[in-house]
């Protein structure tokens, strides 16, 4: 990897880290990054990394060894649960009571309490993963009484198509969803965190309330 792309990314990623407001997280979306990019971003600050498969996960913790934390922030296939609790400190996308159930077991078993975020299928997109709106609480309400899991927040993705303003909406519904779920107080639930918004549409999530944005383009892509 040549040093100039290197710059670039330390470069893309202070700016970034300068213009967040100071109580939202950055979560480097680094899938198909090569070693020596995740670690420039790593070096220009970066503490949260965020991937999409397990397999991609396991295969950089070989080379990252910073205290980091780890995000898995794409659709968790049942057979990767194992490795899943294992490489991960928490899971955006639990969207299934067997999914959660499935976590927890593979918690229990390594004694480890996993922190989650529920993902919102806001869109109500037959193509993409996430529960839906109407269905969210009773998902919740089914699972937030595992040991091993602890309920921390909501993800969504929003639809990606057109202006980013277009996601506004998604956005939008999500915040209100979590301020419903926060309100009813529902046993061994933090509602602390919203996931929202990526690389072409983080700066409207943020107004609309999320406290993490999953950055990746932006941040490693030297033409920005």
């Amino acid at each position: 990897m040549e040093n100039n792309n290197l710059n670039f990314i330390k470069q893309n990623v202070t700016a970034i880290r300068n213009s967040l407001p100071s109580d939202v997280l950055l979560v480097a979306a680094a899938k198909t990054r090569l070693p020596d990019e995740v670690k420039a971003a790593i070096d220009a600050g970066i503490k949260i990394i965020g991937y999409n498969y397990v397999q991609e996960a396991e295969k950089m913790h070989q080379f990252i060894d910073n205290e980091l934390q780890w995000h898995m922030i794409g659709h968790l296939q049942k057979n990767k649960v194992k490795k899943a609790v294992k490489l991960f400190d928490m899971i955006e996308t639990i969207d299934s009571v067997e999914l959660a159930e499935m976590v927890n077991k593979q918690c229990v078993s390594i004694g480890k309490v996993m922190p989650v975020l529920i993902e919102i299928n806001s869109g109500k997109e037959s193509n993409k993963t996430g529960v839906l709106p109407e269905n969210v609480y009773s998902l919740i309400k089914l699972i937030h009484d595992l040991p091993n899991l602890r309920i921390q927040g909501l993800m969504t993705m929003g639809p990606r198509f057109g202006s980013p303003e277009n996601a506004r909406p998604y956005f939008k519904a999500t915040k209100s969803l979590f301020d419903q779920v926060k309100n009813e107080g529902i046993p061994n639930i933090e509602m602390r965190f919203l996931s929202m918004g990526m690389s072409n549409s983080y700066q409207i999530a943020i107004q609309e309330g999320a406290n993490i944005v999953r950055i990746g383009t932006v941040l490693f892509d030297s033409r920005c």
